[in-house]
């Protein structure tokens, strides 16, 4: 006998409760309203588990927003004690996330493996793929905006949580650079999609809807995060020491971080074509985020002169050739593997338009990420922290670091970061002040942290 399935109006209820609860929520702190379920699509009919598929509209804070929210219906819950389910304890059947079940997850690699459509849901391998086996898969924690999966040791599906129409720029981006044979990124595998051009509520869309990605699993990669952050604290330990005399100097690293950003950038170039945009349109969206950041953080209202100054200089600086970039680059989007750095989650900012993600980019938006993210990992462990010689080995630190991933990067490309000078300052500004708003409504006790590099960026120059 099969599992029944609950009625749309009492999910629509468990749904309000539950999305705010998930970290891959995008309207924390925001009113929720307006919960509808615009596609519901039986992925397992199984006698202990039902597996659907649902693609939920939301309102937050009266903007639109659509949710991925694979969901499993079962007696009990399965043995995950994470499995955020939806229901009240003691309630039966249960309602809990449908990528937290082994049945679910197995069926979602099954339909990958053999190409499957459901109800428009097509699943996709890139020709060649190994097709793999069904297995349950191991869900990934540590993500903020998605899900990801594990599959033996060889494979990772990425599950997308807010969805927009049209292909996901992580698909469009790794499928580019396999075609030029990147040593920096993990193998394209397959994607998972909505067939178009409805994709569920009537709204036309830019052909099919990328729901998941399938790629190259790397297994034992390190995080770059932690690898940067873990030198920084053993140079807070050997206080007779410089960085490049700890065991864990990571400036090596750095440097070699740097040559395989700068390999990404060359083969998308090569890839998606160089243009160029005129340096007032790339300053415009900069100075608008400026206004809105000393709206809502009114200490920055002192250095708001000299920010617009910054900008100018880019303004009137001309064309600045521009390609497809990464878009949201920083350690956290890096992989050590045994051989080689990786760069991984292409889709740029998840909660902007996707059209304003796929826009040509300087690659000085990405190396100014890094630079920003350098920063952090040698600051971050010393907010409130007052004393002057861990300070002064975190300013060693940074710089030194930083001076490693221009080094690293120049090697390959025919472009030293080093040398742009206003561009990349604009852009270290703009990732800046990005920060300081964030830490402002999330870390206010980290807020310090870009504050600092706010005045620093602004009294270099």
């Amino acid at each position: 006998m099969s599992i029944p399935a609950v009625d749309d109006a009492t999910l629509v209820r468990l749904l309000t409760g539950w999305l705010p609860e998930q970290r891959w929520f995008a309207g924390k702190g925001q009113e929720l309203s307006g919960v509808r379920i615009a596609r519901r699509v039986t992925l397992l009919d199984h006698p202990e588990v039902l597996i659907e598929h649902l693609l939920v509209d939301v309102r937050v804070d009266g903007r639109p927003q659509r949710y991925q929210v694979p969901l499993a219906t079962a007696l009990t819950l399965p043995d995950d004690r994470r499995a955020f389910p939806l229901t009240a304890e003691g309630e039966s059947p249960v309602v809990y996330d449908g990528l937290r079940d082994p049945r679910g997850t197995e069926s979602l690699v099954t339909h990958l493996a053999a190409q499957d459509e459901v109800e428009g849901l097509r699943f996709r391998m890139i020709p060649g793929a190994p097709a793999p086996a069904p297995t349950w898969g191991r869900l990934l924690g540590g993500e903020q905006s998605n899900s990801s999966l594990v599959f033996g040791d060889d494979l990772m599906v990425k599950v997308f949580r807010l969805v927009q129409p049209g292909q996901n720029p992580d698909v469009e981006l790794h499928a580019a650079l396999a075609g030029r044979d990147c040593p920096a990124v993990a193998s394209l595998r397959g994607w998972i999609e909505l067939d178009g051009p409805d994709n569920g509520d009537g709204d036309e869309g830019d052909g099919p809807t990328t729901l998941a990605m399938a790629q190259e699993f790397v297994a034992g990669a390190a995080d770059g995060w932690a690898m940067a952050t873990a030198s920084v604290r053993d140079l807070f330990a050997e206080a007779d020491l410089l960085a490049e005399e700890v065991g864990t100097d990571f400036a090596d690293e750095s440097r070699r971080l740097g040559a395989a950003v700068a390999q990404v950038h060359d083969d998308l170039a090569a890839a998606t074509g160089i243009t160029t945009r005129d340096g007032r349109q790339i300053v415009a969206s900069m100075r608008a985020r400026l206004d809105a950041a000393v709206a809502e953080v009114p200490e920055l209202a002192g250095f708001a002169d000299a920010a617009r100054a910054v900008f100018d200089e880019v303004a009137g600086s001309g064309p600045v050739p521009v390609h497809r970039v990464h878009g949201d680059l920083h350690l956290g989007q890096t992989l050590r593997a045994p051989d080689r750095w990786i760069i991984i989650d292409f889709e740029g900012e998840p909660a902007a338009p996707l059209a304003e993600r796929r826009v040509p980019d300087s690659p000085a938006r990405d190396v100014a990420g890094i630079l920003r993210s350098l920063d952090y990992a040698a600051q971050h462990t010393l907010v409130g922290v007052t004393d002057r010689q861990l300070r002064f080995r975190a300013r060693e630190w940074r710089d030194r670091n930083i001076d490693a991933f221009c080094t690293g990067y120049a090697e390959v490309s025919d472009a030293d970061p080093r040398e742009t000078g206003a561009l990349l300052r604009a852009y270290t500004l703009d990732k800046a002040l990005y920060e300081v708003v964030y830490e402002s409504r999330n870390r206010p006790g980290w807020v310090a942290v870009p504050m600092g590099a706010v005045e620093r960026i602004l009294t270099a120059g």
